[in-house]
């Protein structure tokens, strides 16, 4: 794609389709204000306002209905805008009728601009935990959402379920990633954003994305932060920071380095905080412009 640069007087526009709490960080209270940091202007929907996210074990507020996304977006097309949406970007989809308007919110946009990204972070488990979504959603994403995005974020545990291989090696990483993006749309960049990669051919105390393309793969790491429990907010963050760089630079390799820089500087901030919650806002000044890079490498 050709990416607008950077300093365009034309706005760059997200469309951000995700949970929302009013309490710390995930879904759009972390994709929002990075993005925004970025330059975005970002339209948020949000599929649930919670009061917390759910990892505490307990929480309040509301999933909204799948219908509400269709109905926003009717709001937001009237205004004449969806011709100058540049990307999509969704995160944890709860129930089936979300997968299905997130899909339709894609294709509603592709018919205004073509060129706009869909960027689809899959959202359905992690190692320790497993699959913490309801169980027909893993099928739903895969043959729904998957075949619709340009870019996919999933985490290593993600990945190994998107596609029945097991992750050890780089090899294994690198094997799992092009068969996923084999099956993403085949008129787009059709990227796949490996996160929270721990293989057992890495330097230890160490952690890595690997970005795969059909150009090549790039892999960037970062000291890996003791932080337990892990904190939740960084694969939502992670996605919102990648898309948003490689829309700016339209280079893969620039906007993994970027992404991941950045998002070190947050997991820095919030190590030392203390925080439960990650110090997103404290990390404002290393989304643009990260104190620390952290260079991609090439590995394939």
């Amino acid at each position: 794609m050709t990416a607008a640069p950077a300093s365009s007087a034309i706005p760059l526009n997200i469309l951000s389709i995700q949970s929302w709490v009013s309490y710390g960080h995930v879904g759009n209270a972390a994709a929002v204000f990075p993005l925004q940091c970025l330059g975005f202007e970002v339209w948020a929907v949000n599929t649930v306002q919670f009061s917390n996210h759910t990892g505490y074990g307990a929480w309040t507020g509301a999933v909204f209905p799948p219908e509400l996304v269709a109905d926003l977006l009717d709001g937001i097309e009237a205004r004449g805008a969806l011709p100058e949406c540049h990307a999509v970007l969704s995160g944890y989809m709860g129930s089936e009728g979300t997968v299905a308007a997130v899909t339709t919110a894609v294709r509603r946009v592709r018919a205004a601009n073509p060129a706009a990204l869909y960027c689809c972070d899959p959202v359905m488990g992690d190692v320790g935990r497993g699959v913490f979504v309801r169980p027909e959603l893993p099928d739903l994403i895969a043959a729904q959402a998957i075949p619709a995005a340009d870019i996919v974020t999933p985490n290593q545990f993600e990945l190994e379920l998107l596609t029945g291989q097991t992750v050890h090696t780089l090899e294994d990483a690198l094997s799992a990633a092009h068969a996923l993006r084999s099956r993403l749309n085949p008129g787009g960049p059709q990227i796949v954003l490996v996160t929270s990669l721990t293989r057992s051919d890495a330097p230890q105390d160490t952690i890595e994305t690997l970005a795969v393309t059909g150009e090549g793969a790039w892999v960037c790491r970062t000291p890996l932060l003791p932080l337990d429990p892990p904190r939740n907010g960084t694969g939502d963050a992670i996605a919102a920071l990648f898309l948003g760089q490689f829309v700016r630079t339209g280079n893969v390799a620039t906007a993994l380095s970027l992404a991941m820089s950045a998002l070190y500087a947050l997991l820095e901030r919030t190590h030392h905080a203390g925080t439960r919650e990650i110090q997103l806002v404290a990390a404002r000044d290393d989304y643009a412009a990260p104190g620390r890079v952290f260079e991609a490498e090439r590995v394939g």
